[in-house]
């Protein structure tokens, strides 16, 4: 590896320029080597901004031997192509989530990853946000005492195109949403024996054209016998809303907020604060400091915190939670 580290970025959209601008400006272990996009303006745009080259795709960008590691944030759609051929060329990974749609080609990424040797980062960030980091320790503390119930929900302020939400395209909402939930889910309470789930387009009926559902809720059994429960809507209205509570034998985490400024205004009549209006003002320092810990652990020889495993596990989990709500009974990861 060189000193700071030479990342290349694959994939310009939202996410992947502001991931591109952190490791230009914000990690001093890092230097943004390389970038590309298939949108051509946005890779040239990037590009002038920061001084990184601009590569017509990732093939010639993996080709420099300059380049020590790529951070994916294509489509998902396109994960495992991406991911096989950086690992083919020995290159260190870091992988938006969820690892991919189908789950052979999950499993092919990390077969490529195990024969070539290389260091593999899943992009689960809500592990990396403090509110959540600090209720894992209390958890392994004992703080609460045995974890009995997990309950999470995550709500969009609005859905997004009709086209993204296509199951070929997103995977449906139980992958391209609630994986972050079932990976909390694992982390938290241990591995899921059983998930049931119903859900429907109710508040947009043209979703239901596309094949998928804009709100949904799918109960986990745990094997520890632990219960679970996951809420997924497409319709938060009101703004961006990420709430999980542990319930343990000996006291409950709750974490989040539906406040994005520590201001309560009180009025005659009325009571109110503002609310969080997106994934980014949610969980921008998280972003950071996951790709903090990306660098560190590359530049000292450590073990990646989030694996291919923890990926095709949370997988699976969302894919029995498909099967579930479209066969209408309770399915078992294993099955999957």
């Amino acid at each position: 590896m060189h000193s700071p580290i030479n990342i290349g970025v694959v994939g310009l959209g939202r996410l992947g320029a502001l991931y591109a601008n952190h490791f230009a400006s914000r990690l001093p272990g890092a230097r943004l080597h390389s970038v590309t996009d298939v949108r051509r303006e946005a890779c040239e745009s990037v590009s002038a901004a920061t001084g990184a080259r601009a590569f017509e795709d990732h093939k010639s960008l993996l080709a420099d031997p300059d380049l020590d590691a790529v951070v994916i944030m294509t489509p998902t759609k396109l994960h495992a192509e991406v991911a096989i051929a950086a690992a083919e060329a020995g290159k260190a990974i870091f992988c938006e989530k969820p690892l991919a749609l189908d789950l052979g080609e999950s499993e092919a990424i990390a077969a490529a990853v195990a024969k070539h040797d290389v260091f593999f980062h899943l992009g689960f960030m809500r592990r990396f946000d403090n509110a959540y980091a600090a209720a894992w320790k209390r958890i392994h503390n004992g703080d609460i005492g045995r974890p009995l119930v997990f309950k999470s929900s995550s709500r969009d302020q609005f859905p997004p195109p009709l086209d993204y939400l296509r199951p070929e395209s997103s995977g449906g909402l139980f992958i391209d949403m609630g994986i972050h939930d079932f990976d909390l889910a694992r982390w938290f309470m241990g591995e899921v024996a059983e998930v049931h789930s119903a859900g429907a387009a109710i508040g947009d009926p043209r979703i239901a054209e596309v094949g998928d559902v804009d709100n949904a809720f799918t109960t986990l059994n745990f094997q520890s016998g632990a219960l679970g429960l996951v809420s997924l809507s497409r319709n938060g209205i009101y703004g961006y809303a990420i709430d999980t509570e542990i319930v343990g034998d000996e006291g409950t985490l709750r974490i989040g907020s539906d406040r994005h400024t520590d201001l309560l205004v009180l009025t005659k009549n009325n009571v109110s604060h503002d609310t969080v209006p997106g994934f980014l003002e949610r969980f921008e320092q998280a972003y950071l400091t996951q790709l903090e810990d990306f660098v560190a652990n590359l530049a000292n020889g450590r073990p990646a915190p989030i694996t291919c495993a923890d990926g095709i596990a949370a997988q699976r989990i969302a894919l029995a939670a498909t099967r579930s709500l479209h066969e209408r009974r309770n399915v078992s990861p294993a099955e999957i």
